[in-house]
């Protein structure tokens, strides 16, 4: 027993945390899906190689989960050019900034998730870095301070979004290539799990793929997940073969239904339409009902249900639709059949 060792719960986090990012793909021809947006900056990538540029900024706009971040590391390998990444809350200061930038080796590709959630005094950092390749410093106090313009290598920035209209439009504007991801079809999803599957070193067939395709609420980041549950289930309690019976028990167990819809996204549903009638309910209302907080319910619940159909967003808040009512075996109030909302 004097060999046996046990894992910390922070490096079993770590493990998994490797294991996320070995499912990332590494080429875009590794990637699966978004064909147009790869077709584009297939043409981008081989320009900037040919002339030996750095490539033009680029923004990825999206619902979380879609492989933004994937792409820009993608980019970088393309160009074989150095990734470094952060995120807009990171960036408090403009001194921030000015670390990274100044750091930059030529051509690199810097990375910025959650562009959106930078401050409009720090946007406006980034626009002669962006477009002249200049950072303006000021240096000395007071009567006496002035500005330098320190020079900067070329670079690409590479910033992704899930909510691209909370950008500025002088800081939209500067991204040269813009491209917006959409969620996935059910056969690349499949395509996509198969791929994973494959990395992970599980058996699934095309039942089992499929059935967990069907659940993924058309995000790769959700299917990669449930496929770690799933092979987890058909180890314990299947044959070890992920097929359509053991990826329907094994999802039935973690609560998610036919649609996609977990624990949670339920609970917004039901909140909205017993609680309060259908509504409108307000986003801090909703947050104090279910317990998860306001960004989370909007980024990462609303899109989907708002897909699904569920859910309405009026001036006074969200209104369950009769198609909301009927997923969760409810009759919808008298007023609503009436046409009255």
């Amino acid at each position: 027993m004097s060999g046996l060792r046990i894992q910390t719960p922070d490096e079993a986090f770590e493990d998994d945390h490797d294991l996320d990012r070995s499912l990332r793909p590494k080429t875009l021809d590794d990637f699966i899906g978004q064909d147009a947006l790869k077709d584009q900056l297939s043409v981008s990538l081989q320009a900037a190689r040919l002339r030996g540029e750095a490539l033009d900024h680029v923004l990825l706009a999206g619902p979380p989960g879609l492989g933004k971040t994937s792409l820009a590391q993608i980019l970088a390998a393309e160009l074989e050019v150095p990734f470094v990444q952060t995120a807009g809350p990171a960036l408090e200061r403009k001194a921030d900034i000015a670390s990274f930038l100044g750091a930059l080796e030529p051509r690199s590709v810097f990375f910025v998730d959650e562009i959106h959630r930078l401050s409009r005094a720090l946007e406006e950092t980034f626009y002669p870095a962006m477009e002249d390749r200049k950072l303006p410093i000021t240096v000395g106090q007071g009567a006496g301070a002035r500005v330098m313009d320190v020079p900067l290598p070329p670079f690409t920035l590479v910033g992704a979004t899930t909510r691209a209209g909370l950008l500025s439009s002088p800081l939209r504007d500067r991204f040269g290539i813009q491209h917006r991801l959409d969620t996935y079809a059910g056969p690349e999803l499949a395509a996509i799990i198969h791929r994973s599957a494959h990395i992970l070193g599980c058996a699934i067939d095309e039942g089992g793929a499929a059935a967990l395709a069907r659940r993924s609420r058309g995000t790769p980041r959700v299917a990669n997940r449930l496929l770690k549950r799933v092979r987890d289930y058909a180890d314990v309690r299947g044959s070890g073969v992920i097929d359509t019976a053991a990826a329907n028990a094994a999802l039935d167990l973690l609560e998610i239904d036919a649609l996609g819809l977990d624990r949670l996204d339920r609970d917004i549903l039901s909140a909205i339409c017993t609680k309060f009638d259908g509504g409108p309910v307000g986003l801090s209302t909703l947050e104090v009902t279910v317990g998860e907080e306001q960004d989370k319910i909007e980024d990462v619940y609303e899109p989907y249900l708002l897909q699904c159909g569920f859910l309405k967003r009026t001036p006074r808040g969200r209104v369950a639709t009769t198609r909301a009512y009927a997923h969760l075996g409810l009759e919808p109030p008298a007023e609503r059949d009436a046409g009255l909302f």
